[in-house]
């Protein structure tokens, strides 16, 4: 069965799971949760705790499961799984790889840790970035694994550039170590941003320190219009330097 739990604080939601999860769980407990969430405009910071009295989920629930979350996913600003069941959390862990939302499975007794979690979203940008007028060059520092966020936030920045000036003259990627993408849609959204603005950015430089960053240069030329050139990752003036027209020396 599946219960809602009141005992959390203000703005996150939270359900248990016992025994044999149904469909008819979903629509009582689930289905209204997802409801009022649309009724009130509002995201869902979700809990789900399945302890060892969990003995496992009806196939009626399970298509329930799958057909309610597909619909829903743009309602979900962050689920925490709670569970010692093996299962459960490698499932979890490969859902936070396909959703858009961040997700993060913890231990059984680590419920005060997952609500703190949830307290605190949204994380903290996977990137930072800044566009220098003078010189038309955008800055990223790569700093997390990268979301979609990442890329919208990007996309507002340089589209706003390239509608009053026609293109960039460079963009510098700036990471000591590429630390992937937080899951499959920011992959994805990643591609279309490439796709969407490499014809408009005539040169990009790669700062880093990674064996990555002297593979992705060699291979960039064969999808990108943009020249690339690779610096170390301390010569980040060099690289920006480079990206303008100027020589820089390395």
């Amino acid at each position: 069965m599946l219960e809602t739990v009141r005992e959390v604080p203000h703005g996150i939601d939270a359900i248990r799971a016992s025994g044999t999860v149904t469909k008819e769980d979903y629509q009582r407990v689930v289905e209204p949760l997802l409801d009022a969430a649309r009724r009130e405009n509002r995201r869902i910071r979700l809990l789900y705790q399945a302890g060892p009295e969990l003995h496992g989920f009806s196939p009626a629930a399970m298509w329930e499961d799958t057909k309610v979350g597909l619909a829903s996913l743009r309602l979900f600003e962050g689920c925490a799984v709670v569970t010692d069941i093996g299962w459960i959390r490698d499932l979890s862990r490969l859902g936070a790889f396909l959703v858009s939302c961040p997700v993060r499975v913890f231990n059984g007794d680590e419920w005060e840790k997952a609500v703190a979690w949830l307290n605190g979203l949204p994380e903290g940008p996977g990137v930072a970035h800044r566009l220098d007028a003078d010189s038309g060059v955008l800055v990223i520092d790569v700093r997390q694994p990268l979301r979609v966020q990442d890329f919208d936030a990007l996309a507002v920045t340089v589209d706003a550039w390239i509608e009053q000036h026609n293109d960039l003259r460079g963009l510098v990627v700036h990471a000591r170590a590429f630390p992937g993408w937080q899951n499959l849609p920011s992959l994805i959204r990643h591609v279309r941003f490439v796709h969407d603005h490499h014809r408009k950015i005539e040169r990009v430089a790669l700062a880093a320190d990674s064996v990555l960053g002297d593979i992705v240069p060699h291979l960039a030329k064969h999808f990108v219009h943009a020249e690339v050139a690779k610096f170390d990752y301390q010569d980040l003036d060099k690289a920006v330097s480079w990206t303008t027209g100027a020589p820089a020396t390395r």
